[in-house]
């Protein structure tokens, strides 16, 4: 009876003793931090950088533990209006990548409660975001979109919120847009500015078309001249050339009444070349000669 009296008494202290060990333990994820609270003040906090579950302990009841995470947070921002160096409304719409750097901070600054720490980085972010375009023009803001906004957002936020705690990895633009009232008449000014700029580059590509024709229709108007001289140089020279052959064939009497029958024959023949059949001639004709 002693004996199992003893292991029922046994039992239970097993289980209290398990139960002990577990609330002992701390278990911390990769990803978080745990808080070891006494009393209500930070003892410690308890990091894990690594792939796998780290252990560690407290002293049951007396202390209590937190878990806070050390992930980085997105936070998405909400649309704000402000106005640039040269008076034009903008809407930003932000958000802000960050994590918890220092969790004694977070907890004592911020209570460890996330919607206050967006509140504080919407607030810190705003005035950043106020700031840095209120001395840029609309023109150098919509030129700037490829990452100079958001390292100037960066920089102009600096360390502003280290001191809850939280670090600030990255503040990127979702939509830099211009207010719905305003859209219409900017767009007009643009179609504007775009139209001016094409009948610029359209009367410049006149002028240079005219000047290019001007030019050609010149340099043609020599190369005719000149093709026109040359010509008539050469008619000239074979007209000339003609000639003396002519004078050298028909050089005797001869020769001379026998070219004047056959150009009086071609004459009658052009006469007749329009299928008439019937040619009148004056007696004193040259051509009357050849019917005698």
């Amino acid at each position: 009876m002693k004996k199992i009296n003893k292991k029922i008494f046994m039992i239970p202290c097993l289980i209290l003793g398990l139960l002990l060990l577990n609330s002992a333990m701390v278990v911390t994820q990769p990803g978080e931090y745990r808080v070891i609270k006494q009393f209500g003040k930070i003892v410690r906090v308890e990091t894990n950088d690594g792939s796998t579950a780290g252990i560690s302990w407290r002293i049951p009841f007396l202390q209590t533990e937190t878990s806070i995470t050390s992930k980085v947070i997105i936070s998405d921002l909400a649309a704000s209006d402000v106005m640039t160096s040269d008076k034009k409304s903008m809407i930003s719409d932000c958000f802000v990548l960050w994590k918890i750097e220092d969790p004694i901070k977070f907890i004592q600054k911020l209570s460890g409660s996330q919607q206050n720490a967006e509140s504080r980085i919407s607030s810190n972010v705003y005035n950043a975001l106020k700031n840095v375009i209120s001395s840029l023009t609309q023109e150098e803001l919509i030129s700037g979109r490829d990452g100079e906004l958001a390292e100037l957002l960066t920089k102009k936020l600096g360390t502003n919120l280290e001191a809850y705690g939280i670090k600030v990895e990255k503040i990127e633009t979702k939509m830099l847009d211009l207010p719905d009232e305003n859209k219409t008449a900017v767009y007009n000014r643009m179609i504007s500015e775009r139209n001016n700029i094409a009948a610029s580059f359209t009367a410049q590509g006149e002028q240079q078309a005219q000047e290019i024709k001007n030019a050609t229709d010149e340099e043609v108007t020599i190369l005719l001249a000149q093709a026109q001289k040359e010509a008539d140089t050469i008619i000239a020279e074979g007209e000339a050339e003609h000639m003396r052959i002519l004078s050298q064939a028909y050089n005797t009497p001869s020769k001379a009444e026998f070219y004047t029958f056959v150009r009086q024959l071609d004459a009658v023949k052009a006469t007749l070349a329009n299928g008439e059949n019937t040619i009148v001639l004056d007696k004193d004709s040259p051509i009357a000669e050849l019917f005698y």
